[in-house]
């Protein structure tokens, strides 16, 4: 049987968006009429065709009532308990607490730089904060939990007490059981709930919201060589197996994110793919989040003006993200991509 696979795209923004959304030429993205379209991309393992929203109704009936039911995943609002989504892109600000991050390891593990950075955080804008005390970068080693929980603990209770909303990033159950005490409010496990299989069952218990991530391997196995055979449709089917696996473990709350993994077992070619059609993901009916910061794939592109900091690569993927609908952008240099996107709000959306 063949399966199809729907992606919003030709993309409007602004008041032309807005206008369009109202003649009913157009559908919003995500509830958001500053960005809506008017065109689908129908898409199989063997080809895509694009249509028109006007000529669905063309469609074979099978077809047809499989495309309605994407459509309004696409177009309804999504949210998360806590969490405001009026303007975006919301930023996650980054903190590792960690002696080998691939971009700030050792600069946050004593705990009053780490609360200076957070507060810092804070001000520029991160409307999240991610505390992590293991690093996942490339061939990384997997850290003893209570070296990792020690790293986090002060951290996470500098941060509740300054009313920050909290990620923590892990793939531990018993680092987030403990963090539960301290009223984390998201959980980042980056191996989509694969490392530890009592990790569910916590989440099934506390009810907080978190993010299912994709990654190939694990990081000390994920950039030896990643094969997919079509790497955005391979992590959509992911992501509806994972979605299932959820469900079938009594999870019924929406308050998910989806993360496709950039970097996390891909090479350049396949973070590409994924950065270009992002929007598909939209159809499965929760926020996405990408982590694009200072990734290898700037530097892969940029070759002779690669930088340390990458903040020009993080900052055009970011607005590429925005372009798509993306909800959420996980980010080193929270004061930049912030200043980016309101310039770029300000020109482009007349916000």
């Amino acid at each position: 049987m063949i399966k199809y696979y729907t992606r919003a795209c030709n993309f409007y923004y602004g008041n032309i968006s807005k206008d369009k959304v109202n003649k009913k030429t157009s559908l919003p993205l995500n509830g958001n009429k500053f960005i809506s379209f008017d065109t689908i991309e129908i898409i199989t393992r063997k080809k895509k065709n694009t249509v028109k929203i006007k000529n669905i109704g063309k469609l074979p009936k099978k077809l047809r009532k499989k495309i309605f039911k994407d459509l309004k995943e696409i177009t309804k609002s999504k949210s998360i308990k806590q969490i405001k989504f009026k303007n975006l892109p919301l930023l996650m600000g980054i903190l590792n607490a960690t002696p080998d991050s691939f971009s700030d390891g050792g600069k946050y593990l004593k705990t009053n730089l780490a609360n200076r950075q957070i507060v810092k955080l804070k001000k520029y804008g991160a409307d999240i904060i991610d505390i992590g005390g293991e690093s996942t970068r490339p061939n990384s080693d997997i850290v003893d939990s209570f070296i990792e929980w020690n790293r986090v603990k002060s951290k996470i209770k500098f941060a509740k007490k300054k009313g920050v909303f909290v990620s923590l990033d892990t793939r531990k159950s018993s680092v987030f059981k403990k963090s539960l005490s301290l009223k984390v409010d998201l959980l980042n496990d980056v191996s989509g709930l694969s490392y530890d299989k009592t990790m569910v069952k916590i989440l099934k218990k506390s009810k907080i919201p978190f993010i299912l991530h994709h990654m190939q391997g694990s990081p000390k196995t994920m950039q030896k060589n990643p094969k997919y055979k079509n790497v955005v449709l391979d992590i959509y089917d992911y992501f509806e197996k994972k979605l299932k696996f959820i469900r079938a473990n009594k999870i019924n709350h929406n308050n998910i994110i989806l993360d496709p993994g950039i970097g996390f077992g891909k090479n350049l070619k396949h973070n590409i793919t994924i950065l270009n059609q992002i929007s598909i993901y939209h159809t499965l009916g929760f926020p996405i989040m990408l982590g694009i910061s200072k990734k290898r794939f700037i530097k892969d592109i940029a070759g002779t003006n690669d930088s340390y900091a990458r903040i020009g690569g993080t900052v055009s993927s970011s607005i590429n993200a925005v372009l798509q609908g993306v909800q959420i952008l996980r980010v080193h240099d929270v004061n930049e991509i912030k200043q980016a996107t309101k310039v770029f709000d300000k020109i482009f959306f007349n916000k």
